[in-house]
C-alpha cells in the first residue's frame, strides 16, 4: 500500500502538465476545456499504469508520458470519425460500409453546390420561390414513367410519409407474408403503426390471393399495399398477387395502391448479366398510385427516399407537413440528378457508374489484379505467407438480388506466426482501413468490392500488417 502511495505521489498535477511547452503550444489548436479534459485522461491513465506497475514513479518521465498522452488524444479528437475505408467484403452495398459509392460526377456536383449558393428552391424565371421537388422530378418521369416525384431522407421516410398522406387514420390492407422486418429494426408493422395507419394483415406467411384483399376492405380502408421482400423469399408452395391485379382492384374500389420496392431498379439488370430486380418503370405501368424505393442502393446515388407516381397522389405527399421534417437538403439532390443523368446516356452508365460497374467486372478481370498484386508481395511468400488468387462469392447487399450470390475472385492471405484474426485486426487499423473476412484460417479480399486504384492500397497495407507494430 506504501509503495502504491509513493508511486502516485509522482504524478504531477493538472496545472503542471498544461504549463508544460509541449501542451500550451496546444492552445491554438483547441479550446481550453478540451485541453484540460485531455490532461486529466492522460494523467488518469498514468494513474492506472502507476498501479499496475507499467509506469516509472519518476515524475520527469510522467510528465514526458503525460504530454505525449495529450498530443496523442488531440490528434484523435481532431481526426475525422467518417473516413474512406477499402471495401474488401465482396458485399457492393454494404449498408455498414456507407451503401452505394458515388460516381465522379456525382462527387463533383457535390463540391460545386457545397462551395457556394445554389438554385435549391428558387425559380429563377420569376425570381419567386420554387420547389426542391423539380430539381429531379423530370428526370425521375423519365426513367419511371410516372406523372410526379419527390424526394425524402430515405426509403423508410418514403415509406411513412405515403402511408401517413394517404391512409390516416385508416386500414392499409397488405400481405402477412410481406410484413418484413430489415437491417437496422425496420420492421413494416411498426412503421405503419407510426404512420397513423391501421395494417390489416391478410393471407397467410406463404400464401395470398386477390380475394383476400377483396374480402379485407371495408369502409374504413384508405390503402392497399404491397411490399417486395427485399431481404428474404418464400419458396415452395407460394402465392401472391400480381401487381396488376392488386391495381385493379384497387380502382374498382376506388382506393390508391402503393407499391414499395425496397431497392428499385432503373435498368433491366438481367441484360448486363445479373440477376433480375424490379424495375420501378415496371410498377408504374402496372398501375401502381405510388412506388417507393432506396437511391443509395442499385440505383447508386446518394441516400434517399424517392417517391413516384401518379400526380394526385404525389402531390398529397409533398404537400403533407411531415415533408419539411423528412425533406433532403441541397447536397443530396445534387448527387440524386448527377447519378439520374448517367442512365440517359447508357454508353456511359457501366463505366461511370461504381456500383454497376463493381456488380459486373469480368471474374477474369478481377484474378488478373489479384495475380498482379500477389506477384508484387513475392518477398511475403518467400518469408512463408500463403498468398493465393481463389474464386469466391460476392453479393449485392442492401436487401438488392437477395440469396443471389455473384461470381468473384479473392485474394486468400495465410499469415505464418501470427493469427488470421490479428491481421485483420492490424488491416482495420490500416489507413486508409481494409476490411476482409475471415473464413477457415484464411483472410478473405474479395476484389469485386475493391477498385482498380485500391489494389496498391492492399499491397501497402498487407506488407505494414507483416511488421510487428
Amino acid at each position: 500500500m506504501t509503495s502504491s502511495k509513493t508511486a502516485l505521489s509522482a504524478l504531477p498535477p493538472v496545472d503542471r502538465v498544461l504549463d508544460d511547452p509541449g501542451v500550451s503550444g496546444l492552445a491554438d489548436r483547441c479550446d481550453p476545456r478540451v485541453l484540460t479534459g485531455l490532461v486529466r485522461d492522460a494523467l488518469a491513465a498514468l494513474r492506472e499504469d502507476l498501479l499496475e506497475g507499467r509506469a516509472p514513479a519518476d515524475r520527469p518521465k510522467l510528465i514526458e508520458l503525460a504530454v505525449a498522452g495529450v498530443r496523442e488524444g488531440l490528434d484523435r479528437k481532431l481526426a475525422p470519425r467518417l473516413g474512406a475505408v477499402v471495401n474488401a467484403t465482396g458485399i457492393v452495398l454494404h449498408t455498414n460500409l456507407g451503401r452505394a459509392p458515388l460516381a465522379p460526377g456525382a462527387v463533383r456536383r457535390i463540391a460545386e453546390t457545397a462551395a457556394g449558393y445554389c438554385g435549391l428552391e428558387i425559380d429563377l424565371e420569376t425570381g419567386g420561390r420554387g420547389s426542391r421537388h423539380r430539381i429531379v422530378e423530370e428526370l425521375l418521369c423519365e426513367l419511371t414513367g410516372a406523372e410526379a416525384a419527390a424526394v425524402v431522407n430515405n426509403n423508410a421516410a418514403a415509406v411513412l410519409i405515403t402511408l401517413n398522406s394517404l391512409a390516416l387514420g385508416r386500414e392499409v390492407v397488405v400481405s402477412r407474408g410481406q410484413l418484413i422486418e430489415i437491417g437496422g429494426s425496420f420492421r413494416l408493422p411498426d412503421v405503419m403503426e407510426r404512420s397513423g395507419a391501421v395494417p390489416v394483415e391478410v393471407g397467410t406467411t406463404n400464401r395470398t390471393h386477390l380475394s383476400d384483399y377483396d374480402a379485407a376492405i371495408s369502409e374504413r380502408t384508405g390503402l392497399l399495399l404491397d411490399a417486395h421482400t427485399s431481404n428474404f423469399r418464400v419458396l415452395g408452395f407460394t402465392a401472391s398477387v400480381p401487381l396488376e391485379e392488386l391495381a385493379a382492384l384497387g380502382r374498382r374500389q376506388g382506393l390508391p395502391v402503393a407499391r414499395d420496392l425496397g431497392g428499385g431498379a432503373l435498368v433491366d439488370l438481367a441484360e448486363l448479366g445479373l440477376p433480375a430486380e424490379p424495375l420501378v418503370a415496371d410498377s408504374v405501368a402496372a398501375g401502381a398510385d405510388v412506388v417507393t424505393f432506396s437511391g443509395d442502393k442499385v440505383l447508386g446515388g446518394p441516400q434517399a427516399g424517392l417517391i413516384v407516381g401518379r400526380r394526385e397522389s404525389v402531390d398529397r405527399i409533398r404537400t403533407n407537413p411531415l415533408m419539411r421534417a423528412l425533406r433532403c437538403g441541397k447536397l443530396t439532390y445534387a448527387a440524386l440528378e448527377a447519378t439520374l443523368r448517367l442512365y440517359l446516356d447508357r454508353s456511359r452508365l457501366l463505366a461511370e457508374h461504381p456500383v454497376l460497374s463493381r456488380l459486373t467486372v469480368p471474374v477474369a478481370t478481377l484474378k488478373r489484379r489479384g495475380g498482379r498484386l500477389r506477384g508484387r508481395l513475392a518477398d511475403l511468400r518467400e518469408a512463408g505467407w500463403l498468398i493465393e488468387v481463389i474464386d469466391s462469392r460476392a453479393q449485392a447487399g442492401s436487401g438488392s438480388l437477395p440469396l443471389e450470390e455473384i461470381p468473384s475472385a479473392a485474394l486468400a492471405v495465410w499469415p505464418p506466426a501470427l493469427p488470421v484474426e490479428e491481421l485483420a485486426a492490424r488491416l482495420r487499423r490500416h489507413d486508409p482501413p481494409v476490411l476482409g473476412y475471415v473464413r477457415g484460417d484464411r483472410l478473405h479480399l474479395d476484389l469485386r468490392t475493391v477498385a482498380a486504384a485500391e489494389i496498391a492500397v492492399l499491397e501497402v497495407a498487407l506488407r505494414r500488417a507483416s511488421v510487428p507494430p
